[in-house]
């Protein structure tokens, strides 16, 4: 198999394998924020709703590094794979990744 083979043997991005487990992890947050929605609709003390916007939060930011780490392992290194420079473009744009994540 060349190298071209393997690259359009490969699914399309590198969550893709993961997809079906990062899709649970999403509902599973999305019942959380409907549950703080329904806190602050029966006025739950307000530390209570805090410390759940903090573990959604929490949530979100590793579903992001997963993301991040396979986008890094699949669509990075076979961009590099490529060319240097479709290489180089892909390591600029996860790194404006990277960086509104850190400011999130």
């Amino acid at each position: 198999m060349t190298t071209q083979e393997t690259l359009e043997a490969q699914p399309p991005h590198g969550y893709t394998p993961d997809k079906e487990a990062y899709l649970k992890r999403m509902r599973r947050i999305e019942g959380q924020v409907r549950g703080i929605a329904r806190m602050v609709d029966e006025d739950v003390y307000c530390i209570d709703v805090l410390t759940q916007i903090s573990a959604v939060t929490k949530a979100l930011q590793a579903v992001g590094l997963g993301l991040l780490e396979d986008h890094l392992s699949h669509c990075v290194i076979d961009a590099a794979r490529t060319s240097p420079e479709a290489g180089e473009e892909k390591v600029k744009e996860a790194s404006a990744a990277i960086a509104r994540l850190v400011r999130s």
